[in-house]
């Protein structure tokens, strides 16, 4: 196994892997060989991120494509990341606004869940920076496509924190039931999610705009 885009067999193991991992976090059984299956579908999708950017930066530069940079690759695979993670939340979102609210042991399991996938994509992020840092060789194209896209995410996040400091802001106190600290403490990792999600969805459209 040479390189994740130039090895099919890497490539549709992975894509594989991470179709596996959306079902789990989606749609999945009520157990997995005795296990909780949004757990299974967790590790599963950090670990076929990180399978996916480590044969991106072994990979020689002809089999990652003859334009597609490493920032390209990081960009797209942050966007299914991110994706996976915002839509895992949006499914789930009937558990913290339901009757047991805060109480319920599967929305404590969903909210840690939340938290761990946006720690681990923070950490193999830095880890993955730092094993490639005077490693890969980055031009101008690449630190401006960085810089515009960062102002989309910095962007898409005050957005979202304003949107929601106006609702609770301005909101009758009766149309906020729903607006428990626990639920309001997993919307900000929400919202910190898809400020990701934004960013690295601006760079890889600057990406391929570029090259078209």
């Amino acid at each position: 196994m040479k390189g994740y885009p130039g090895n099919r067999a890497v490539r549709y193991g992975l894509l594989a892997a991470a179709g596996l991992a959306l079902w789990l976090l989606l749609a999945g059984p009520g157990r997995v060989l005795g296990l909780d299956p949004d757990q299974v579908g967790m590790a599963l999708l950090v670990a076929t991120a990180w399978i996916a950017l480590y044969f991106v930066r072994h990979a020689p530069r002809d089999e990652r494509g003859q334009t597609a940079s490493p920032g390209e690759w990081r960009a797209w695979i942050g966007v299914g990341f991110m994706a996976v993670a915002v839509a895992y939340f949006l499914t789930r979102l009937d558990l913290f606004t339901g009757p047991e609210g805060m109480g319920s042991a599967h929305a404590r399991a969903v909210a840690r869940n939340l938290v761990m996938l946006g720690i681990a994509w923070a950490v193999l992020g830095q880890v993955l920076a730092a094993r490639w840092r005077g490693q890969v060789q980055e031009d101008e194209r690449d630190r401006e496509i960085a810089r515009r896209a960062g102002h989309w995410g910095y962007g898409a996040l005050g957005f979202c924190v304003i949107a929601l400091a106006v609702t609770l802001g301005f909101s009758p106190a009766h149309r906020l039931q729903w607006a428990s600290h626990f639920l309001l403490a997993n919307l900000l990792v929400l919202v910190l999610m898809l400020g990701w999600l934004c960013e690295y969805a601006a760079t890889a459209v600057y990406y391929w705009r570029d090259r078209r």
